[in-house]
């Protein structure tokens, strides 16, 4: 079934598409009465008059109720689309360009959703994410856990509908490597006690993929944990960080890091430590600590990468430095250089020549939920889990 926001939205676009299909054929009426039926006599028939008064006012309900019902339930129209379609409905000829072009995006948007569950409705008897253990989705620096803003996007509940089970790491948002670390090591041991599950594998991004490894390596969570995935985790550092973190001075880092954990500890941390942070994520720090964080020969590892393809083609913020890690790092994701990625038994790399724009940083966790031609982020999780299934994992 769909979600009730999509049925909202299917309905929305279907009344802008008769709207706009009906709104054609009076204007289009109006054309031949006044340029070819000219004997038509408009002052002696107060009827027609009436008529076309009560023709526009029930247009003019109709535009509002669609417009109303897809800026209100439309994931894919973004604020962009949103402020652009409400600057342009003042232009002439301008708006219903604009109003082609929303209806498109709700269209293409209804279409995939009813597609997707058709799809899950084939092998919803073959639960192809029920894995032997739970997933435990640990989230990268500078972000929580929220209840009702998921940092992973759509990804979860596309992987419960297949059978998944998920918990998440609920750690701070900005610590060091280990302390976070030690954050996981409980949180994983809580799993095991409420589950008896024994095991858990986990999804990691960006430097939860580096919490993840190091809560392995260096704590008891090492002797509960089936498989870790990382996914853009710079597992190498990034130089970028290295050349930032030179030239800003002491001071400004100070004052940008207490602003930081001040609100941070608002929104939950505990002792947040944003500058701890920051440096644990340095090329030189990570090539320091995988000296000492080594695998585990229990564990199944594995990475996944993407690359964008320029700055302009993901969603700020996690696109904004493109250029200058293109410059230290090479082809990146927006913030990591793609030569960091790699870890473990194989690299799976996203770099699909159908999707022009690249994937970054953020659409890898489906951040923006953002319908990306030729990357379905949401079925690329259900592969992935699927294949640590298929491994008994």
């Amino acid at each position: 079934m769909l979600p009730r926001h999509i049925q909202i939205c299917d309905i929305g676009t279907r009344i802008l598409e008769f709207f706009l299909a009906t709104s054609t054929l009076l204007v289009l009426w109006l054309i031949w009465a006044g340029l070819i039926a000219k004997n038509l006599d408009f002052g002696a028939r107060p009827w027609l008059i009436f008529v076309l008064i009560g023709a526009a006012v029930l247009e003019f309900i109709l535009f509002w109720i669609g417009i109303l019902l897809v800026y209100g339930t439309s994931v894919q129209m973004g604020v962009g689309k949103r402020v652009l379609g409400i600057i342009c409905g003042w232009i002439p000829f301008v708006n219903l360009i604009a109003l082609i072009g929303i209806i498109r995006t709700c269209r293409a948007e209804v279409n995939q959703e009813k597609q997707l569950v058709r799809r899950d409705l084939l092998r919803e008897d073959e639960r192809v994410c029920e894995t032997r253990y739970p997933l435990l989705l640990v989230h990268g620096v500078f972000f929580r856990d929220f209840e009702h803003l998921n940092y992973w996007g759509r990804i979860p509940e596309e992987l419960e509908k297949n059978g998944a089970r998920i918990f998440y790491g609920e750690h701070n948002s900005a610590a060091a490597v280990e302390d976070s670390a030690r954050e996981l090591e409980k949180r994983i041991l809580a799993i095991v006690k409420e589950t008896g599950c024994d095991k858990v594998n986990i999804i990691g991004h960006s430097k939860g993929g580096l919490d993840a490894r190091a809560a392995i390596a260096l704590t008891s969570a090492g002797d509960h944990v089936a498989s870790l995935t990382t996914i853009n985790t710079p597992h190498r550092g990034c130089e970028f960080a290295d050349f930032l973190l030179h030239e800003i001075p002491e001071g400004q880092q100070k004052l940008i890091a207490d602003q930081y954990n001040s609100v941070a500890a608002k929104l939950g941390d505990t002792d947040p430590d944003f500058l701890a942070a920051v440096y644990d994520l340095t090329h030189e720090k990570c090539l320091a600590r995988n000296e000492k964080v080594l695998d585990d020969p229990r564990v199944f590892y594995q990475s996944v990468g993407s690359v964008l393809k320029g700055a302009s083609s993901g969603q700020f913020p996690l696109n904004f430095t493109y250029h200058l890690v293109k410059y230290f790092d090479g082809e990146n994701d927006g913030l990591v250089g793609a030569g960091s990625f790699e870890w473990g038994e194989s690299l799976r790399m996203i770099r699909n020549g159908d999707v022009k724009r690249g994937i970054s940083h953020g659409d890898v966790i489906d951040l923006n939920r953002e319908n990306i031609p030729g990357f379905d982020v949401r079925e690329f999780y259900v592969q992935l889990v699927k294949e640590l299934k298929d491994k008994g994992l």
